[in-house]
């Protein structure tokens, strides 16, 4: 079962090493990488993640915050899978 992550911060200026260092940690096949605000639905890498993911994979995130911009938006991811 592969491992995907995703690793986002929210402008140009922050750094995503810290994630991606967790998330190669955490043994990720795939890590998709962003660097755009979670309150824009225009995230890229985001959406190719969530195309990506196919039954029996594991979607591995840092923060639940680089995930969802809400909980209302959680809600909808948890309701896809």
């Amino acid at each position: 079962m592969p491992r995907i992550g995703y690793a986002r911060v929210s402008s140009t200026g922050q750094s995503l090493d810290v994630q991606v260092s967790k998330l190669n940690h955490a043994s990720c096949d795939r890590i998709y990488k962003e660097k755009r605000s979670g309150k824009t639905a225009a995230r890229p890498e985001f959406k190719n993640c969530m195309n990506y993911l196919r039954d029996g994979d594991t979607l591995i995130i840092t923060r639940l915050d680089r995930l969802a911009r809400s909980v209302v938006h959680l809600a909808q991811i948890a309701k896809r899978f």
